[in-house]
């Protein structure tokens, strides 16, 4: 039975929105921003910390130096340990593990396909949709940010799929790390009702009932 659903998405697709709805209507937890609240606390870090951290890969500079420090330097006794991108994957990935055994919940982002791909239960949601209507959701919910809206969609997607390649060796928008992949321009209440369908978690009787 499917007690987890991961949603990834494209920046601009409202896959963030179909996320809460989703787990507003099966009355579950959704796993979000409370994800860096959880890890700031675990690390004894600020939470803007974990924000800087969040879904992104370190400069190559960093990890550059960081490389060559480490790799020629043994860790002294007690040296706490450097918080980056890294190290906040491995938190991730030990938070998202536990939320998942307590099940009846939702996942956005945070690469949550990768880390539970071999849990049982867990199914896997991708949202998508055309670069036009994704540039017109920004202008429309960001006005402030309508003129490099292009810029700032493919930008942030590019970073995602460089967070996902690097840390876990995938590719962001693979289909074969999803169970359903969603068209947004079928609006919310669709995607959500052929999410429950495809994850039998809402008989297809009612769907056709209702119209």
């Amino acid at each position: 039975m499917i007690q987890v659903i991961t949603v990834e998405r494209e920046y601009g697709s409202q896959g963030a929105d179909f996320a809460h709805h989703l787990a507003e209507r099966l009355g579950w937890r959704l796993i979000d921003s409370c994800v860096i609240e959880e890890v700031a606390r675990k690390a004894g870090v600020t939470p803007d910390l974990v924000k800087r951290c969040d879904e992104r890969v370190d400069p190559w500079f960093y990890r550059f130096g960081k490389a060559i420090w480490f790799g020629s330097l043994e860790r002294l006794p007690g040296e706490p340990e450097v918080f980056d991108s890294e190290r906040l994957v491995e938190f991730v990935r030990g938070y998202l593990i536990d939320q998942a055994a307590k099940g009846n919940c939702v996942v956005l982002g945070r690469a949550a396909a990768c880390v539970l791909a071999r849990s049982p239960g867990a199914f896997h949601v991708f949202v998508y949709a055309s670069l036009a209507r994704k540039i017109r959701f920004i202008q429309e919910q960001f006005p402030e940010h309508a003129r490099d809206a292009e810029r700032e969609i493919l930008a942030t997607d590019r970073r995602r799929a460089d967070y996902i390649r690097r840390f876990h060796q995938r590719e962001w928008d693979d289909r074969r790390l999803y169970h359903l992949m969603l068209n947004s321009c079928m609006g919310l209440d669709a995607m959500i009702d052929a999410t429950l369908v495809a994850a039998a978690l809402h008989p297809a009787e009612r769907i056709t009932a209702a119209g």
